[in-house]
């Protein structure tokens, strides 16, 4: 207890300090899945994900696309179906991702949102989403929007990553897209490219000290409170 605070249990606070950020950098290709909020033969979402894949591959990172077709609706079917089990081994596979949807009625998919919501925020002593960076982009059909990508950074922060500042928001992807599924040149492109940049950065950034920026006073202390519970139970037996 300290004088000043005294609601705080001072041997549990952490003191930050520059050493602390400080980590043997890991040495391998950042690791990104990215998802995609469509199951149209011609999603825009999809392509604007797949340009953001060869982005990424070209900046040194090693990627996963999950393919959502076949994914059952959120408790629709067991945790243990070979889909649910994909996406849930690419996220602990992953270092940071990009989810990229079509805003429908003024929101993000469902497909978009079923992938998210088959994520459990914590499955025992794992939190599959917990530290990673996160990157959002959208596609319109029409006028430029911003409700999609704004929806899932508050899914994000829910979700306990670290989103990026930048993002991306495609306005007439119909438009933006050759024949052949390419980005054209465009002041939207180009600001992919930005999100892709910033995205491997904050990757490299904090991936090795991803456990310690997410360490939360609150949780120790309510894990040194069921290990004192623990321990005078078993006292008293």
């Amino acid at each position: 207890m300290h004088a000043a605070s005294p609601n705080l249990v001072t041997e549990l606070v952490d003191f930050p300090s520059i050493d602390k950020l400080r980590a043997t950098p890991s040495t391998h290709a950042p690791r990104i899945l990215l998802l995609y909020g469509s199951l149209r033969e011609r999603s825009y979402s999809k392509l604007l994900t797949l340009e953001a894949e060869r982005l990424l591959q070209m900046m040194g990172a090693e990627t996963r696309v999950f393919d959502p077709h076949g994914l059952p609706l959120p408790d629709g079917a067991d945790p243990s179906h070979p889909k649910v089990r994909e996406l849930f081994e690419l996220c602990m596979w992953s270092e940071g991702q990009v989810w990229t949807s079509p805003e429908r009625h003024g929101a993000m998919t469902g497909v978009m949102k079923s992938q998210i919501d088959w994520i459990p925020l914590a499955l025992g002593a794992i939190r599959p989403t917990q530290g990673r960076t996160l990157a959002v982009m959208q596609v319109c059909g029409g006028s430029q929007s911003f409700n999609t990508v704004n929806q899932m950074r508050v899914l994000g922060r829910w979700m306990r990553m670290v989103t990026i500042p930048n993002q991306s928001s495609v306005a007439k992807a119909y438009d933006e897209f050759t024949e052949e599924g390419r980005m054209k040149p465009s002041s939207y492109y180009d600001r992919v490219v930005d999100v892709m940049e910033e995205l491997i950065k904050f990757t490299l950034l904090t991936r090795d000290i991803a456990p310690y920026l997410t360490n939360r006073y609150s949780e120790r202390k309510e894990s040194a409170e069921k290990l004192h519970q623990r321990l005078q139970l078993a006292t008293a037996i």
